[in-house]
């Protein structure tokens, strides 16, 4: 299994997770003790991802307060927020040239470590990008409906009952196809889907997507239920 560099995206501006994100990042956020940020750096340790990067703009100093000391590089982005894609181009420097594996914080699982299963299902030869998908009756918290499908080779296609469960793995030279400073990574998945090399994969354990001040107890319920010795 190859290691793979770690972007943990850690820019965006909270605003659904207001009011907790008035006075802190969203990343800061605490979930059943635990920092946000401070339990995807352990998914990212514990597959062995090397190195690994956090992009900051909102309280960015915050972040950086709270990494100081660590392992991880900062790509701090003082003006204005240049979204996924924008966001991991400009931290392309830090990242180094080979596939690239992302992941948001505002998310918790349970199961398998969702990064390792990515990093083993990863053929750069069939792949430009390989995501982490969950089915949306098991997404907990998620507003809105599915994201992908996925067919009998695993490629997948817009639109479908499986959530981008907020991990995948990347080509990033596919990321100077996009002329804009400020883009969404879903204009080079667009583009990727288009030619058949997205792929999918889906996560065998539990899910929450942390985005709203209501969720933190339902990602707690969930963390609790993992932890029990009957699951």
């Amino acid at each position: 299994m190859t290691s793979h560099a770690l972007m943990i995206f850690a820019a965006g501006l909270g605003t659904r997770m207001r009011p907790l994100t008035d006075e802190r990042p969203k990343p800061l956020i605490e979930v059943g003790g635990r920092t946000l940020l401070d339990r995807a750096l352990d998914i990212g340790r514990d597959a062995g991802t090397q190195p690994i990067v956090v992009n900051t703009h909102y309280k960015g100093q915050m972040i950086a307060d709270h990494l100081a000391g660590s392992d991880v590089a900062i790509s701090h982005e003082p003006g204005p927020v240049l979204e996924t894609g924008g966001g991991l181009r400009a931290a392309l420097p830090l990242l180094g040239g080979g596939p690239i594996m992302t992941l948001n914080p505002d998310v918790v699982w349970t199961g398998p470590n969702p990064l390792s299963a990515l990093s083993k299902a990863w053929d750069g030869e069939r792949m430009d990008a390989l995501m982490m998908l969950v089915p949306l009756d098991r997404a907990l918290a998620r507003i809105g409906g599915g994201d992908f499908s996925i067919d009998a080779k695993g490629r997948i296609g817009r639109g479908g009952d499986l959530v981008y469960a907020g991990a995948h793995v990347l080509n990033p030279a596919r990321l100077a196809e996009v002329q804009d400073q400020v883009f969404s990574l879903n204009v080079v998945w667009d583009r990727i889907i288009a030619e058949g090399r997205a792929f999918g994969i889906v996560h065998p354990g539990g899910w929450c997507d942390v985005g709203r001040p209501e969720t933190i107890a339902v990602a707690e319920a969930m963390l609790a239920k993992d932890a029990r010795p009957d699951g």
